[in-house]
């Protein structure tokens, strides 16, 4: 398991989502920090520690980004070709986490790099055990390099 505290940020535009993701690792006493933006302009520059991130004490490099597709501002996948084309970010594991189940969208997120691609449920209950297991995954089960 691991055994620091891990920066997760979550791009995500739903409240409800979000919270049901702040819950979900609460609840499994996961061990990380979870950042939340609401826009794909918004992870940008969280991201380039840019404007109101410009401070990395704000702004942490995330050990894992959930990634919404359907964003304000800027769509999931252009953030996810920016994060893949920079030599800083590239290795961050991007998790997509969307409504669509659509081919082009799957295609396209892998065809960028998502390290992997989540449909969320429509219903709490199978969101929870969905994100019970992606937590558990990504946040204690895999290893991030030093």
């Amino acid at each position: 398991m691991q055994e620091q505290t891990l920066s997760v940020l979550l791009v995500e535009d739903d409240p409800a989502h979000a919270e049901i993701t702040r819950r979900g690792l609460e609840s499994n006493a996961l061990p990380a920090r979870l950042e939340h933006v609401e826009d794909g302009q918004a992870a940008l520059d969280y991201l380039f520690r840019q404007g109101r991130f410009s401070d990395p004490e704000r702004s942490p490099r995330p050990d894992l980004i959930l990634l919404d597709l359907r964003l304000p501002k800027v769509e999931g996948l252009e953030v996810l070709r920016r994060i893949k084309a920079d030599d800083h970010l590239r290795r961050i594991p991007v998790v997509v986490l969307t409504t669509s189940a659509a081919d082009p969208d799957v295609h396209g997120a892998y065809s960028n790099q998502a390290s992997s691609y989540l449909v969320k449920p429509t219903d709490y209950e199978a969101f929870a055990r969905l994100f019970d297991s992606l937590g558990h995954y990504w946040l204690a089960w895999n290893r991030y390099p030093g």
